[in-house]
């Protein structure tokens, strides 16, 4: 589960609304609004991707693209740990000389 975030979505939509609607100053924004300089900057950014006006940097729908596929990369390796070992496994009960139970 994610950690909660510090400021409501709301809150951070204005803010960049403003700072790319008013054309003020990031730092400016963030002082009337509470919110720390760099973290706006931050959304600002990434808002600017989203909309495709900044290169060298996903968007959001990449960003959840990506965490989705190393998620599902990870259990893909777990499940291939599970299986080489249950193929040693196996192959190690095949190569024992069974015993008949006596009657």
């Amino acid at each position: 589960m994610p950690a909660p975030r510090k400021y409501p979505d709301e809150l951070r939509e204005r803010a960049v609304r403003e700072v790319r609607s008013t054309g003020r100053p990031v730092a400016h924004v963030a002082r009337d609004l509470g919110i720390h300089k760099e973290a706006l900057r931050s959304w600002v950014r990434q808002a600017e991707a989203d909309a495709g006006e900044r290169d060298g940097r996903l968007t959001t729908t990449e960003r959840d693209e990506l965490k989705e596929l190393r998620k599902e990369n990870a259990e893909l390796r777990r499940t291939n740990e599970i299986l080489k070992a249950a193929s040693v496994f196996f192959a190690q009960e095949i190569g024992r000389p069974r015993t008949r139970p006596s009657r």
